[in-house]
């Protein structure tokens, strides 16, 4: 199985250098190669309604961050 080159890892600090979210800073929580998405901590935050299970006793709407491409990221230091 060949695995794809990305130039960000889980971890590591990066900023957003264009679209939307252009300036913000955060800690990448996962990369997925295939897709060529990043989730970063903070920079697009989502709107999500659960249902009520044993994690989520009420149920409602939580936050969770979404992914962005990962040409749109550079790393930091």
């Amino acid at each position: 199985m060949s695995r794809i080159k990305t130039h960000v890892s889980k971890g590591d600090q990066v900023k957003v250098i264009t679209g939307n979210h252009k300036g913000k800073t955060g800690l990448v929580l996962s990369v997925n190669a295939a897709k060529e998405q990043v989730v970063v901590e903070g920079v697009r935050p989502l709107k999500k309604a659960v249902k009520r299970s044993e994690k989520h006793p009420d149920g409602g709407i939580i936050t969770i961050d979404g992914p962005i491409h990962i040409s749109n990221v550079k790393k930091l230091g």
